[in-house]
């Protein structure tokens, strides 16, 4: 212990910890001995992120929240099986492989073949495993790689083909057109949740254009901006019931029809404040006025004759389209939007299971037969086609819009909207089942649950589960080629039963897209299987069972332990990986598929932009780590508002601060301790063995407090941790090292080093109780830093065994005995030793203390001088405080304020010290009183000091006819009221303490402020030295006749803050004295120096060099009061107080060299 470090390399030791764990397999020790005890499951859920990237502050954040969730389940009782999952197909991957391989187009990974583009995805499945788990463990998270799952496997991919052919058996599986969500570049649609996941604000191109009605003299405006749609358009629509005007542009006398109050958009100056109704002539003349129905069945001329059909190129009408933009006329391509697919098949434009007219292929090139611009891109065709539209004089107006628009999360290219057929779960037939089960789970913070969460799952669509790609989990629906017979298999079995097939070892489409299952329905033909895949969120979803490979095996301890008991993820999940946990927990088994939730929101780079590589805008979390180390991290961000489901700009010097306010106060506790114990054993000879009957019997105010505090951290700390609320946790653990190291530490300084009597002893069994049971309640916070701290109490547990290792990994665990903290139970608290009177006049005691401090700085009176009197008045204190402060804490108060006396003022004589003021409280008072506010609070603003002390002991006060609640409609404030320019007074903010100071300055005064000042520098040369408490020196100074002046009139206060030590004028040295320090100071202003000894015999002036030499050899410590010497063969008799004495001091004081000793 004696070598402990001044400042704790605190990354250096996480990582000997981390090694320490790993050579010792610590973590599997810990589940092994809470299986081995019995305890119950606590179920945890990891959503399986993908490897083909390296984590991020998004995944350590939410890491730590997992992490310190589930070591708190285990050191509470609870058996946790923490496995690590993969998330390994989908879109992520292909998109990797296709950007590495240049592909762009589907048929070139036909043309590979599918076996080899699937092996070239599995092949980076899991590039960065290693890297993932490096960082976790360096972390400090704990999670089982070597038992993890990937999506990827035979047995999950089983699993998931159950869950799909329940749903079937249900009737909860479809196959439809649908407008969904579109990746252009990967080919694929999107469910609504993965469209939701990449807004951006976009400039795209915004064109007017006019369609020829057939029959009549005027043209129908419509307004897109998405100009390459119009190749496809098929109808118009309008508003049944919304005001359409025909009108008569005056510069072009071109006819129009638009909505009324659409107008501006095809004249803009309409939307400037300066438009004046009157100038509407001057641009256009209204010639009609109707409903929108009126339009309704009218036909018009196409734009573009690639489609035609009877049906095609009519006016309709819907309720969805609205005024808020455009022309009130909507263009409808029913391919490329899901109110114009629904409105064109609700008219007849197109028939249910037929086809859609579409000009673009599945790699969103336009066909050939598109000929003016074939072969390109939707997003690149803008500039040709409205060019095209202009040169046949249909184009009215121009512009570019800027709006929000969605992209593909994966890409981040724009999506387009397209009906494409898929295969989809009913969920808007269970949707009702799926909110009632959201409503049985608690989510923090609950804001996200009762709002985002829930309008999601009102609204909630069947979700389209299949995905038009090649790696991925294979749909396992056979069907004929018409459709006629379809068979979903739900097994491995199954599918061998079925096809004849004698061995299935992999379900990846390159095993399983040639496998066939002969029709029952038609002899002699055979079924195959459907070409799509699963869309990875399903699999994602289905990962509670998948995992377990359920119902294949562990069926009995799933369906013990489902629904899980915690989750936690980001808040982009609520239309992610929580939302398809929820509609497949619903659909299989009616239950919510987890009962308790934390949701984090984003961490954002320090200028509150998203993070980014490219950017360099964050810094390396590996770097932050090895700088601060990962618990100052882990407790940054648990601390933060993003763990309340908010954002999070991350600063560098947040985590510094954690280090500052957090650690390294609490090392220095530990590490004051350890000091003082081992002073404490050497001076005694005894060796300290913790006991906690000395701790509960204590009755020293500040050990009953600190032991009522850190009762009460415990309490507070299983509260919010069973309610999930860990951000509350931090600055509770904030406040409290502050009040340990700040405060116990502080105010219990000369005691714990054993120079006041002999109750050192009493304060560190108390100290060592506090921070072994902190260690312990923080393991799941702070896992490094409480084993750090853990591996050192231990050793003076009287179950610690240094010679057998083994024994610390076995049951039942014990302080001490266990070798690590992490095996322990989390401490209970004990109901005996919280003591809410203890903490009450502990907080008295700080708020006069720091008040007096601010009284001092203001009247630039240093700490060092001391204060004649400190008084205080309290606004109704109870009488456990007055005591407290009066009585056993009343010589801390003047020890911190260094004060000569303080005094409480009795309530008969407030009234000479402050005036205590009412004033309304406006936020009630002001509903109740409207206009007689005023002269209500003039009234009670003039209340005397006895008559607003009556008003409230009343409880109401009345004025002008209105009876007023003092407890709750009056804000009470006292002040101080005295005059007396000796004093000096501040109050607390809500005015219930007022603290006040003599600031006189005598002589007596300016004297001990000098001999404190003296003091100081002593103490900063002994420590310069390297002294320890023990060591006895002696002090001298040269000629000051100031501090001399001080000392004569201080020689108790000297002694007292020199441990016995006199100090004297330089002249009084004795020759030869062994120096161990010099130093310089001022005191009144004029420098001094001085010197600091080692403990030597003064001797009587005229004796004998020898003698004298022989004396100077003599340990000044342990002399005796009678020396015999002989010297040069003369013997000597030698006594103490004649011949020599002690010190210098002593010498000065027996011969009355110094009259005033």
């Amino acid at each position: 212990m004696s070598n402990l470090p001044p400042a704790l390399d605190f990354a250096k030791t996480e990582e000997e910890i981390c090694a320490k764990w790993k050579k010792e397999d610590t973590f599997h020790t810990q589940n092994r001995l809470s299986k081995e005890r019995g305890d119950k499951d606590y179920t945890f859920y990891d959503g399986p992120p993908f490897a083909t990237g390296l984590p991020h502050y998004g995944h350590i954040l939410a890491g730590t929240i997992k992490d310190v969730v589930t070591r708190y389940a285990c050191q509470t009782g609870n058996h946790v099986e923490r496995r690590a999952g993969w998330d390994c197909h989908g879109l992520p991957v292909e998109y990797e492989i296709d950007q590495k391989l240049n592909i762009t187009h589907r048929d070139q990974v036909l043309a590979m073949g599918i076996d080899k583009y699937n092996d070239t995805c599995k092949g980076i499945v899991t590039r960065y495993t290693k890297e993932w788990e490096a960082t976790i463990e360096r972390l400090g998270r704990w999670i089982d790689f070597e038992n993890d799952y990937k999506t990827m496997d035979l047995g999950f991919m089983e699993s998931v083909w159950w869950v799909f052919s329940r749903l079937f058996e249900k009737g909860l599986v479809y196959q439809g057109y649908k407008v969904m969500p579109f990746s252009t570049a990967c080919g694929t649609p999107l469910s609504n949740f993965e469209a939701g996941l990449n807004y951006k604000d976009v400039k795209d191109p915004s064109v007017v254009v006019s369609f020829s009605v057939v029959g009549e003299d005027y043209k129908a405006l419509a307004w897109t901006t998405t100009p390459w749609t119009l190749v496809s358009n098929l109808a118009l629509c309008v508003h049944p019931t919304m005001e359409y005007v025909k009108i008569e542009d005056v510069k072009s006398k071109e006819k129009y029809v638009l909505a009324k109050s659409r107008l501006s958009q095809l004249y803009p100056q309409m939307n400037s404040k300066k438009w004046k109704p009157a100038k509407a002539k001057e641009i256009y003349t209204v010639l009609e006025s109707f409903e929108g129905k009126a339009l309704v069945g009218k036909k018009y001329e196409p734009l573009f004759n690639f489609f035609s059909s009877d049906n095609y190129f009519s006016i309709l009408s819907d309720t969805y389209v609205t005024d808020d933009s455009g022309t009130g006329i909507v263009h409808q391509a029913p391919a490329f939007g899901e109110d114009d697919y629904r409105v064109c098949l609700s008219h007849g434009v197109i028939q249910k299971g037929g086809d859609i007219p579409c000009p673009v292929d599945g790699n969103s090139l336009f066909m050939d037969e598109i000929e003016p611009v074939k072969g390109l891109h939707i997003k690149k065709v803008d500039p040709v086609l409205i060019e095209l539209i202009k040169g046949k004089g249909r184009l009215v107006q121009k512009d570019v819009l800027l709006h929000s628009y969605p992209y593909c999360w994966r890409s981040d290219t724009p999506l387009i909207y397209k009906a494409v057929p898929s295969w989809f779960v009913k969920v808007e037939e269970i949707r009702d089942r799926i909110v009632e089960n959201n409503n049985k789970t608690y989510w923090v913070p609950s804001t996200v649950k009762e709002g985002r969460f829930h309008n999601w799952l009102v609204d909630a669509r069947d979700w389209a589960v299949s995905r038009n790609r090649f790696w991925g989990t294979p749909i396992p629906i056979w069907a004929s080629e018409d459709m006629s017979e379809v068979v979903c298999v739900g097994s491995i079995e199954q599918l061998k039963e079925l096809s004849g097939k004698e061995e299935i070892t992999d379900l990846h489409r390159q095993f399983v897209d040639n496998i066939t299952i002969p029709s029952k329905k038609n002899p002699g033909t055979v079924l195959k299987r459907i070409d799509e895949v699963f869309d990875c969120w399903f699999e994602s979803g289905s990962m509670p069972y998948a995992q377990k490979h359920y119902p294949f095996e562990n069926k009995e301890q799933f369906e013990k332990t489902f629904p899980a008991d915690f989750i936690a993820e980001g808040l982009d999940q609520t239309r992610g990986w929580f939302y398809t946990l929820m509609v497949l927990s619903t659909a299989l088994f009616d239950k919510p598929a987890f009962q308790n939730l934390i949701c984090n929101g984003l961490v954002l780079a320090g200028d509150g932009k998203k993070m980014s590589k490219r950017l360099k805008n964050y810094p390396d979390p590996n770097l932050i780590i090895s700088k601060y180390g990962a618990d100052a991290l882990r407790m940054y961000l648990v601390n933060s508002p993003v763990v309340r489901a908010e954002s999070l700009k991350f600063q560098e010097p947040g985590v510094l601060g954690v280090v500052k306010e957090v650690f390294l106060p609490w090392y220095n506790a530990f590490r004051f301790f350890c000091q003082n114990v081992q002073r404490w054993e050497s001076i005694t000879g005894s060796q300290f063995s913790p006991n906690i009957q000395i701790v509960k019997e204590t009755t020293n105010p500040t050990d009953v407090w600190i032991s009522a505090a850190t009762q009460k951290l415990i309490q507070f700390v299983h509260e919010e941790m069973n309610a999930y609320r860990l951000y509350t946790v931090m600055p509770a653990l904030v406040e409290y090292i502050d009040q340990l190291t700040n405060w116990y530490v502080r105010l219990n300084r000369d005691r714990l080093k054993g120079t006041e009597g002999d109750d050192a002893q009493v304060g560190l069994q108390v100290l060592y109780d506090v921070l072994l049971s902190v260690s312990i309640l923080m393991a799941p916070f702070t896992p490094f830093f409480s084993e750090y701290l853990y591996q050192h109490l231990r050793k003076w547990q009287s179950s610690y065994s240094p010679d057998d290792h083994d024994v610390g990994n076995t049951n039942p665990v014990a302080p001490g005995k266990s070798n690590s903290v992490h095996y322990l139970p989390l401490p209970a608290y004990d109901t005996t030793r919280l003591n809410d009177d203890a903490v009450e006049a502990m907080n008295a005691l700080q708020t006069i203390v720091e008040c007096g401090r601010v009284i001092r700085e203001r009247r630039n009176i240093s700490l060092r001088t001391p204060v004649k009197e400190v008084y205080v008045v309290l606004d109704s204190p109870t009488e456990n405080v007055v005591k407290g402060i009066s009585g056993p804490l009343k010589h801390y108060i003047l020890s911190e304020l260094n004060a000569w006396d303080f005094i409480v003022v009795p309530k008969e004589e407030e009234d000479q010290w402050v005036k205590m003021s009412l004033a309304p409280n406006f936020t009630i008072l002001g509903r109740k009183l409207g206009k007689k506010m005023k002269d209500v609070k003039k009234t009670i603003e003039a209340l005397s000091h006895v008559e607003a002390l009556a008003a409230l002991e009343a409880g109401k006060l009345n004025i002008h006819d209105v009876e007023i609640d003092t407890k709750t409609e009056v804000i009470s404030k006292l002040s101080f009221a005295k005059t007396d320019p000796e004093y000096e007074a501040t109050n607390t903010p809500d005015g219930a303490t007022v603290v006040a100071v003599n600031c006189t300055q005598d002589e007596a005064i300016l004297s001990a402020g000098k001999c404190r000042e003296f003091v100081n520098i002593v103490q900063q040369l002994r420590k310069s030295a390297g002294l320890d408490l023990t060591d006895i020196v002696e002090v001298f100074y040269s000629h000051h006749m100031e501090l001399e002046k001080a000392i004569r009139g201080n020689v108790q206060l000297m002694t007292g803050r020199l441990k016995g030590i006199l100090p004297l004028s330089m002249e009084f040295k004795t020759e030869g004295s062994v120096v161990l320090g010099t130093g310089e100071g001022e005191i009144g202003g004029k420098s001094l120096q001085v010197v600091i000894c080692r403990r030597m015999l003064s001797t009587r002036d005229g004796l004998e060099e020898g003698v004298v030499s022989y004396l100077r050899t003599v340990d000044a410590v342990a002399v005796a009061s009678k020396l015999n010497c002989v010297i040069d063969g003369k013997k000597y008799e030698l006594n103490e107080g004649v011949d020599y004495w002690k010190s210098a001091a002593d010498k000065a004081k027996s011969t009355k060299t110094l009259d005033w000793l």
